[in-house]
C-alpha cells in the first residue's frame, strides 16, 4: 500500500462563514440538553455545510471536550451516502457560535465518490469509505473473531479495496497487555459495593456502577462477585475474590484520575463504568481491553496463581477505552505506537495519583508482574530501549516495529517533558534518561505533562495521527493551555526533538 503521512491540519475560518446557531432550544428535553453529545448532533448538518462536504457526507457526533473559556471541542466521525468513513474523522473547535479551528484525520476530498454496492457483495463484510493514509475508495471491512493459542481473543479487521482487491490496512482491535502478575498488590484497600438484600455486589454506585465478574477460569461474561460480610479476598490467589478487589481498586482508582485530573466521567465521558472480568482462562498471563463488550480482562497467569490486576495495568488497559472514544487512533504503525504510549502514560499517571503505599508511582510499566521472572518490569519510560526491544528515538521505519515497541518513542518524550533528562531517583527508583541529540531536557513536571497529552488526545488528535503530528498536537494543546510563547510551549519542542521528532 502506498502510503503518506498526514500532519494535522489546523484552519482558522471566518466569523460570517463559519457562524453556528449553538444553543439549545427552549423545547429540548432535558435529558437531551443533559447530553454532552446532544449539542454537536444539533449542530452537525450547520458545521458540515460550513466545511463544505459534499452533500452526501454527515457527521456522527462521538466526543465533546468544554473549555471553562465556553469553548466546545466537538468530535465527528464522517460518512459518505450512509457508509462510515475510515479516516474521515475530524475535531472542530466552537467558541461563541463561531469555529474557530479543525483538524481533520485527513484533507482528501470525497466529493464524487461512488459508492454504488458491487454486484458481488463479500460475505461477512460490510461497505466503507476507506481514506485512512490513502486516496478515497470503496472498501470491504471484514471482522475475523477468533482465539490465539495463548487464549487470547482477536477480532482482526481487513480492508479490500473493493475494485482492486488490494488489502489497505489489517489489525487487531483487541489491545493485550503484555505480563504476568501477582495475586495482591495493593494492600488493603477500601471498595465501594452495592447491597442487594442481605449480600454485597462488587458493584460501585458511585462510578457509574463498575462491575467486576468471576470468570472462574472460562470466558464470556462470568457472574457478579457476591459476599455475604463486604469484606472480600484474602490477599493470596486461594481466593478468587482477592483478584476481584485489586481488579475494582484499579477500575476505581482510573475512574477518580480521569474525573479528579482531566475532568472526564468514565470511560466514555458519559458516567457509565466498565465492566472487569477475573480469572479468564488456564494459565493465561495477559490481559485486555474490549470495545465491543465495553470490559477488561485479567487472565491469572501462570500456574493460575499470578492474576494480572496490578494497577498500572487496570489503567493502561482501561485507556485504550479513552483513546477510543476520543482520537480512535488506529491500532497499527506509528498511530498504534501512539494508542500504546497513551495507555502507558496514563497507566504511570494514574499510579502516581493512586498514591498507594504498595506500589507508588512510577515511571515503569508493569513493575509488580514479573514478566520475565527476573524481577525487571515490562517496559521502562525513561529509557525504553532497556527492554531490549522497544524504541528510544523516532526514524522512518518506526511505522513498521510492533506497536507495543513504537511506544517508546513518546514514553521516552513524556517522561523527559515531566522529568527531564539525565540522572535522578524518584520515589526510589532510579532513571537515567538519555536524548537522541546529546542535549539536556528540562522537565515541566508530571502535572502539566499529563493534560499536555490528554488535551492532545481529546482534541487534537484522529485516527490517523503519527508522530509527526502528535508534535504538532502537543504544541497545540500546550498554547491552548499555557500559550504558545511559554516556557511549556519550548519545553514540549525541546522533549520531542530529543527523541527525534522535529
Amino acid at each position: 500500500m502506498k502510503r503518506k503521512t498526514l500532519g494535522i491540519t489546523t484552519a482558522l475560518m471566518s466569523a460570517a462563514a463559519l457562524a453556528t446557531t449553538g444553543t439549545l432550544g427552549a423545547s429540548a428535553a432535558p435529558q437531551q440538553a443533559a447530553n454532552p453529545l446532544f449539542s454537536a448532533a444539533e449542530q452537525a448538518g450547520t458545521i458540515s455545510t460550513a466545511l463544505g462536504l459534499s452533500g452526501g457526507e454527515q457527521l456522527v457526533p462521538r466526543d465533546v471536550v468544554r473549555d471553562a473559556d465556553g469553548t466546545a471541542h466537538f468530535r465527528f466521525d464522517r460518512t459518505l451516502n450512509g457508509l462510515k468513513v475510515i479516516g474521515g474523522d475530524l475535531v472542530v473547535a466552537q467558541k461563541a457560535g463561531q469555529v474557530s479551528s479543525v483538524v481533520k484525520a485527513t484533507e482528501a476530498s470525497l466529493a464524487g465518490l461512488d459508492t454504488s454496492a458491487p454486484l458481488a457483495a463479500q460475505a461477512d463484510s460490510k461497505l466503507v469509505v476507506f481514506a485512512l493514509d490513502h486516496a478515497p475508495v470503496l472498501a470491504w471491512e471484514t471482522v475475523e473473531h477468533s482465539v490465539k493459542e495463548d487464549q487470547t481473543p482477536s477480532a482482526v479487521h481487513t480492508f479490500t479495496d473493493v475494485k482492486t482487491g488490494e488489502t489497505l490496512l489489517t489489525y487487531d482491535d483487541i489491545h493485550v497487555a503484555e505480563g504476568t502478575g501477582q495475586s495482591t498488590f495493593s494492600g488493603t484497600v477500601p471498595l465501594n459495593t452495592t447491597q442487594s438484600g442481605s449480600t454485597f455486589q462488587l458493584k460501585d454506585p458511585a462510578r457509574g456502577n463498575q462491575a467486576v465478574n468471576n470468570l472462574n477460569n472460562g470466558s464470556g461474561t462470568g457472574t457478579l462477585f457476591t459476599d455475604a460480610d463486604n469484606k472480600w479476598g484474602n490477599g493470596t490467589y486461594t481466593d478468587k475474590a482477592t483478584a476481584g478487589v485489586d481488579a475494582a481498586f484499579g477500575a476505581a482508582k482510573t475512574w477518580d484520575y480521569y474525573k479528579n485530573v482531566h475532568g472526564r466521567s468514565g470511560i466514555k465521558n458519559n458516567g457509565v463504568g466498565a465492566l472487569s472480568k477475573v480469572h479468564y482462562g488456564n494459565n493465561y498471563s495477559n490481559a485486555f481491553w474490549n470495545d465491543s463488550c465495553f470490559c477488561m480482562t485479567y487472565g491469572d497467569g501462570a500456574n493460575n496463581q499470578k492474576p494480572l490486576t496490578s494497577l498500572d495495568v487496570a489503567a493502561h488497559e482501561m485507556s485504550h477505552g479513552v483513546t477510543s472514544a476520543t482520537a480512535g487512533l488506529i491500532y497499527s504503525g506509528e498511530s498504534g505506537g501512539l494508542n500504546e504510549a497513551t495507555s502507558d502514560i496514563f497507566g504511570s499517571t494514574t499510579e502516581f495519583y493512586a498514591n498507594n503505599a504498595a506500589d507508588t508511582g512510577d515511571y515503569l510499566i508493569g513493575e509488580k508482574i514479573d514478566i520475565r521472572g527476573d524481577g525487571k518490569p515490562l517496559r521502562y519510560m525513561d529509557k525504553p530501549s532497556k527492554d531490549g526491544r522497544s524504541l528510544d528515538n523516532w526514524s522512518s521505519t518506526a511505522g513498521n516495529v510492533d506497536v507495543h515497541y513504537s511506544s517508546g518513542i513518546a514514553n521516552h518524550f513524556f517522561y523527559l517533558l515531566s522529568e527531564g533528562s539525565g540522572k535522578k531517583t524518584i520515589n526510589g527508583v532510579a532513571y537515567d534518561s538519555p536524548t537522541f541529540d546529546n542535549q539536556p531536557v528540562t522537565g515541566i513536571g508530571r502535572a502539566k505533562a499529563e493534560k499536555i497529552w490528554y488535551r492532545a488526545l481529546t482534541t487534537k488528535f484522529t485516527s490517523s495521527t503519527k508522530y509527526a503530528a502528535a508534535r504538532t498536537g502537543t504544541l497545540a494543546a500546550t498554547a491552548d493551555l499555557y500559550g504558545a510563547s511559554s516556557p511549556e510551549y519550548a519545553a514540549v519542542n525541546r522533549a520531542w526533538a530529543a527523541v527525534n521528532v522535529k
